[in-house]
């Protein structure tokens, strides 16, 4: 049988922590944000956690995480 495939795009955007959660980057903060206030692109700094109802289908792109 062969090993299975890490999705790499994935491998990129997601990480597992150590409690077993999933913590993924923010949207919307990659351009266009001269229309945004200052405190929504504050907001959208740092990372946060992968929704549980997504979290089986990131699991399964991650085989090996």
């Amino acid at each position: 049988m062969p090993k299975m495939k890490t999705k790499r795009g994935a491998a990129k955007r997601f990480k597992i922590r150590a409690g077993g959660g999933i913590k993924r980057s923010q949207a919307f903060k990659r351009h266009i944000l001269t229309k945004r206030t200052t405190k929504s692109k504050r907001q959208l700094r740092g990372m946060t956690s992968v929704h549980p109802s997504d979290e089986a289908a990131v699991r399964a792109m991650l085989p090996y995480a």
